[in-house]
């Protein structure tokens, strides 16, 4: 008995240091994290957009040698609905952050008039038929939400009417003038090809002189007379692009 003890004893000895042995190299088991897809806004778009504008314009007389010189004739405000095009592309870095260039294209007809302050019986008449703008824009995109600011040149079509007491127009002038714009906007990925957009845009076109040709036998010397007209404007509009290039990337595994 005493020999059976001993052995066992023994036995129990050398088989402890070996187990324990075995267990320490056998590296832990860790389950990787599922793999996840990011999305990406980086892709060119096209698409349409519809709005609200609003206009303030600033008449003064700038005709040279007139006793009303550099005197305000009066302003107003033309509103109206706003609908065109727009498109560009975007490239997104690592880190959320998106850059792109984009232009658009809209069509209104907004149009108002004021009482002439100089001349009684007179109107000062304008109409603002297309607004165009060629932007950049950079953001930061969380997923499918992109929010951004943008910033960049405007044009716009404007007709401008001098009316007389009949009704008729006195002078005429048709313009394309050059400004600059800023905005602030946000854009959602409903798929990865259709996104939606709400924006924000001020546009400022400074003070243009604008030459009136005269209707025939109304004016004297010249046949021409010309106002300074001073123009701001607020648009707000929202829109559908059509996207490719972009959207979610292959899978990417996530440690």
């Amino acid at each position: 008995m005493k020999k059976l003890l001993l052995a066992t004893a023994a036995f129990t000895v050398l088989a402890v240091p070996a187990l324990a042995a075995d267990l320490a190299v056998k590296a832990p088991m860790y389950k990787a994290p599922p793999p996840i897809r990011v999305f990406s806004w980086t892709g060119c778009y096209v698409g349409g957009n519809v709005g609200g504008m609003w206009v303030h314009k600033d008449w003064t007389n700038h005709q040279p040698l007139d006793p009303f010189f550099g005197r305000s004739d009066g302003t107003h405000d033309p509103n109206s609905w706003i609908a065109g095009i727009q498109g560009g592309c975007d490239y997104q870095f690592a880190g959320g952050f998106v850059v792109g260039i984009a232009a658009d294209y809209d069509w209104s007809n907004a149009s108002a008039s004021n009482a002439s302050i100089l001349f009684p019986g007179f109107t000062n008449s304008s109409r603002v038929k297309n607004l165009a703008s060629v932007t950049g824009r950079i953001g930061y995109a969380w997923d499918r939400f992109l929010g951004y600011v943008k910033g960049g040149g405007a044009w716009e079509r404007d007709d401008h009417l001098f009316i007389n007491a009949a009704g008729t127009a006195f002078g005429t002038a048709s313009t394309t003038r050059s400004g600059w714009t800023v905005g602030i906007g946000g854009e959602y990925a409903f798929t990865d090809w259709l996104s939606g957009f709400a924006e924000y845009d001020y546009y400022g076109f400074g003070d243009r002189d604008v030459t009136f040709v005269c209707t025939p036998g109304t004016c004297g010397v010249g046949n021409t007379f010309t106002y300074g007209i001073k123009e701001t404007k607020s648009v707000f509009k929202v829109g559908l692009n059509l996207r490719w290039g972009g959207g979610y990337g292959p899978v990417t595994a996530r440690y």
